[in-house]
C-alpha cells in the first residue's frame, strides 16, 4: 500500500520535531532542568533511560525517537501507521554535535580576464582631485 504524500509531510515534520524535542529534553535533563519538562518528555526519557541499560546510546537515543515520532504522527493527524522515515543513524557523524560545520565555497580560479588588468582601478587620491578641480571650476565659473 503506497503512502499518501500528506502522510509522507506529516512523518517528515513528526520526525523533525521528535528529533529537535528529544535534543532539547535530553539537554534540559543534563542541566538539572528535568523537573521542568512536561509530563510526556519526563516519561519519554524515563524509557529512555531504561533502553541505556539495554543498549548504547545511539541505539537507545534512535529508539526513543521512533517512538516520540509515532506519538507525533498520530497527534498531527497522520492516518495508520507511521510510513518508515530513512534512519539518520547513518549519516555521517561530526565531532561538534547538532551543529553544522561551515564550509567556505571553493575559491573562484583567476584567470587573465578576471585579474586587475582588464579594469584598472583609479586611486583614492585621483578621485578626489578630479572632484576638488571639478568643484573649483564651477565656483570660479559662477563668479
Amino acid at each position: 500500500m503506497a503512502t499518501k504524500a500528506a502522510d509522507m509531510l506529516i512523518a517528515r515534520r513528526a520526525d523533525t520535531r521528535a528529533r529537535a524535542d528529544f535534543a532539547t529534553w535530553l539537554m534540559m535533563a543534563k542541566l538539572n532542568g528535568f523537573s521542568a519538562l512536561p509530563a510526556e518528555a519526563q516519561s519519554f526519557l524515563e524509557g529512555y533511560r531504561q533502553l541505556l541499560a539495554r543498549m548504547t546510546e545511539a541505539d537507545a537515543s534512535e529508539a526513543t525517537v521512533q517512538l516520540i515520532y509515532k506519538s507525533y504522527y498520530a497527534e498531527m493527524g497522520g492516518s495508520g501507521t507511521p510510513p518508515e522515515i530513512p534512519s539518520r543513524a547513518s549519516e555521517p557523524a561530526t565531532d561538534t554535535g547538532n551543529v553544522t560545520a561551515f564550509r567556505r565555497p571553493p575559491p573562484r580560479p583567476k584567470t587573465a580576464a578576471s585579474g586587475p588588468a582588464t579594469k584598472p582601478r583609479l586611486p583614492v587620491a585621483l578621485i578626489f582631485a578630479c572632484l576638488a578641480v571639478v568643484y573649483v571650476s564651477i565656483r570660479y565659473y559662477w563668479r
